[in-house]
């Protein structure tokens, strides 16, 4: 879709929510959001006050996320933030064991040291996104170590991937989950991009097929959080529009797979079930009957659908979808993280992770601008 197939009303909201992030968002990050002496983002600032909330831990996914949104981020201050962010990564949460600590103390001194794939997944798209932002040889060199403890610790036999691992990596404590193997899918496709395509595209295809074999809900065609046949399993509507989009964006990547046909299915159906689009947005779970299960209205799964329609160049649906985000989730100060139905605020702060979905979301809609 080219500019002129667009509306003025959705350019509009494109622009404005482009310009509060810029304007708003990344220097509350660059500011009162950053512990200058331990060097690392706070976990979460007071939505009202921009004030960061008494830190209890630090944790290495969130300073990943930061470092993310500030590697693709315009502009020299972004940069040097990036900079920063990195050399805290490194420092503050590295293991030794070759993992990543889950997170630290408000000292930084180690709290949790599981191996958590999720962290894991996030540092290799942190330092993906930071070394073709810096060209830092060191970022490359840690995304390739980071991707091989993946492969060599966290896989299981049936080509799925444990959750999480003790310090050691001798133990698992968690099994396979939807989240963080979506998330390593978002690590690997940034990966290939600088380095090894073709085994990250093998990596890829594997993990996609172990999704369709183990998580896919035959009648919704939806991806669940657990494995299926897990007691009181849950779908989650944003998910599933996260998920078309990363296999959206790298189709020959995944050519020939059953997720490519399963998706729009599932996106179809969660786009009947799970989204009020005359309320405040995205359901956060459904059961696998379509019965709503948690209706907080979380922003992440909002900025996941404005996301989704943007990649399947829905516009109609986008423009609606954007005015209704504007108005529900935007505030002067930064957004609001979390509605009940009614358009009631639920969460009164803003954590350090979820400017990385704003800015995942932003990066689809020059698409329609």
């Amino acid at each position: 879709m080219i500019a002129a197939q667009t509306t003025p009303i959705l350019t509009e909201h494109v622009r404005a929510l482009r310009a509060h992030f810029d304007s708003v968002i990344l220097p509350l990050w660059m500011g009162q959001g950053f512990n200058g002496v331990l060097g690392l983002p706070y976990e979460s600032l007071d939505a009202a006050t921009g004030k960061p909330l008494p830190p209890s831990r630090y944790r290495a996914m969130a300073c990943a996320r930061q470092l993310y949104v500030f590697s693709e981020a315009s502009g020299a201050a972004a940069g040097q933030h990036a900079d920063r962010l990195f050399a805290s990564l490194c420092r503050v949460f590295r293991n030794e064991h070759g993992g990543w600590l889950y997170s630290v103390d408000a000292e930084a001194r180690p709290l949790d040291d599981t191996q958590d794939l999720y962290t894991h997944a996030f540092v290799v798209l942190a330092c993906s996104a930071y070394f073709q932002r810096s060209r830092n040889a060191d970022a490359r060199k840690l995304m390739l170590a980071t991707a091989s403890a993946i492969e060599a610790r966290f896989k299981t036999n049936d080509g799925l991937y444990h959750a999480a691992l003790s310090a050691n990596w001798l133990t698992p404590l968690r099994p396979p989950a939807q989240n963080p193997m979506m998330h390593l899918t978002e690590a690997y496709l940034a990966a290939a991009q600088v380095a090894e395509p073709a085994l990250f595209a093998q990596h890829l295809r594997t993990l996609a097929q172990g999704v369709s074999q183990f998580f896919v809900h035959g009648p919704t065609q939806c991806i669940s959080e657990a494995l299926q046949g897990t007691a009181g399993n849950r779908l989650e509507p944003g998910h599933q529009f996260e998920w078309l989009s990363l296999v959206h964006g790298a189709a020959q990547v995944f050519e020939g797979l059953e997720l490519v046909e399963t998706l729009p299915r599932a996106v179809q159906w969660a786009r009947a079930h799970g989204v009020d689009v005359q309320g405040p947005g995205v359901l956060a779970s459904l059961d696998e009957s379509g019965a709503v299960v948690d209706g907080t209205r979380r922003i992440w799964a909002q900025t996941e659908y404005l996301r989704a329609l943007a990649v399947l160049g829905d516009w109609p649906a986008l423009e609606s979808g954007l005015a209704s985000f504007r108005a529900h989730f935007v505030h002067d100060g930064g957004w609001y993280e979390c509605l009940n139905g009614q358009g009631e605020v639920v969460r009164a702060d803003m954590p350090s992770t979820s400017p990385y979905h704003l800015a995942t979301c932003l990066a689809a809609m020059p698409n329609v601008v």
